[in-house]
């Protein structure tokens, strides 16, 4: 029976670095909380002293991405080894205004922030006499002021010192005119407009601009709210309309999560999942770190394939809109350079269906070729030219 044509989803270029191993960096000014964030995020122990600029050098950790599929799937198939989809999480130290002119520990910090793909901006909330604030008083809309601010003026700077180079040039070198055209428009955009880079309109050659120089502003970002534990519980705070109306103006569309470090570092320092469930109902509620690292992970426009069997069940890390081959190519580089198709079945048909046989039987188990774009959740096995280089490992990927 010839395989069903699956309609394919038009691929858009994206403003970002190209890979699997991408970063989120958790980014605000001093002492919001950002290190007691990490520290349970990650169950690391960064320093967390409460005094600006205790962590100088960028703290960096993995963390499992949660997903009730993976774990169906590790309890249908109870695999000897089994392995999630990670985000990479880093811990920057705080930003100061005057950070982008050198204030503070500024230019390095930034350049931390360069090093990353997208930002959990985390503003403080909470009032604490014991927990110092930079700015004296606690006020996290100025605080996100701040922040923006400093990351546009980078941009600014960098954009400049290129845009007047490539101006200089494009008189004798036509070749550079798309390129000068491009930077003109950013250049309006972001100096002139005052804008960050995300919220333009860039056609695919302006995006190509974006992706050489790969400025701060152009990063996705999810904005997180630390509260004290009792504001987190009775989900009442101050200034939460007001950091909503200043995404809103600001950052439409951006998603905002607020949190309380407190309660989580509370369930953190329990010692069974038992008991953490049982505070968590007595409380009436629930941790957002799960929320979080989600939200973070397709925020980088991250998703991922299972391959399933016996000997592991493990998610593999992909961009969105990535195509087959390159799909078998995580697994290993031959499988891309042999490939020759891939058989696929949603996880959603195998869970309903029950197994691979019934899934086939139900004539939802796909044969896929060069030009099919992988979709979150697929599971896959991957047929290939054992004559490509690979003598062994041809069942990577090979389901019950």
């Amino acid at each position: 029976m010839p395989p069903k044509k699956v309609a394919l989803p038009e691929v858009k270029p994206l403003i970002g670095r190209i890979g699997t191993n991408l970063q989120i960096g958790i980014v605000g000014v001093p002492n919001v909380g950002k290190s007691t964030f990490f520290n349970v995020l990650t169950k690391q122990s960064a320093p967390a002293e409460n005094f600006p600029f205790c962590t100088i050098d960028p703290n960096s950790a993995r963390v499992a991405v949660p997903d009730a599929r993976y774990d169906y799937l590790v309890q249908y198939f109870k695999p000897a080894s089994k392995v999630p989809a990670y985000l990479n999480v880093v811990d920057i130290a705080g930003l100061v205004k005057g950070a982008a002119e050198g204030q503070g520990l500024g230019n390095a910090f930034l350049s931390h922030i360069s090093a990353c793909d997208g930002i959990f901006h985390l503003c403080r909330a909470f009032d604490d006499a014991d927990v110092i604030h930079v700015d004296g008083e606690v006020n996290p809309v100025r605080d996100l002021d701040t922040i923006s601010e400093e990351l546009r003026l980078k941009d600014e700077e960098m954009l400049m010192k290129n845009f007047e180079k490539v101006e200089k040039q494009v008189g004798r070198d036509k070749k550079l005119k798309p390129e000068y055209d491009s930077l003109l428009k950013i250049k309006h955009h972001l100096v002139e407009e005052k804008k960050h880079i995300r919220f333009g309109d860039w056609n695919a050659h302006d995006i190509e601009i974006l992706n050489k120089y790969l400025f701060l502003t152009a990063k996705p970002v999810i904005y997180l709210v630390n509260l004290s534990e009792n504001d987190f519980k009775r989900k009442k705070n101050k200034w939460l309309v007001k950091i909503k109306e200043w995404v809103d103006a600001n950052d439409p569309g951006a998603q905002i999560i607020p949190f309380s470090g407190a309660f989580e570092l509370k369930l953190a320092d329990m010692e069974t999942d038992d008991e953490r469930k049982k505070y968590q109902e007595d409380e009436k509620c629930t941790s957002m770190l799960e929320k979080i690292i989600v939200s973070g992970y397709k925020a980088l426009h991250l998703e991922y394939f299972f391959t399933c069997g016996e000997d592991e069940v493990k998610a593999w890390t992909i961009q969105e809109g990535t195509k087959a081959p390159q799909a078998a190519g995580r697994i290993h580089t031959d499988f891309e350079k042999g490939f020759i198709m891939a058989e696929v079945m949603h996880y959603a048909d195998f869970k309903e269906e029950g197994s691979e046989s019934a899934v086939r039987a139900a004539g939802k188990y796909r044969q896929q070729g060069r030009n099919y774009v992988v979709q979150d959740g697929d599971i896959i096995f991957f047929k290939f030219n054992a004559g490509a280089g690979l003598s062994a490992g041809k069942d990577a990927g090979k389901k019950k």
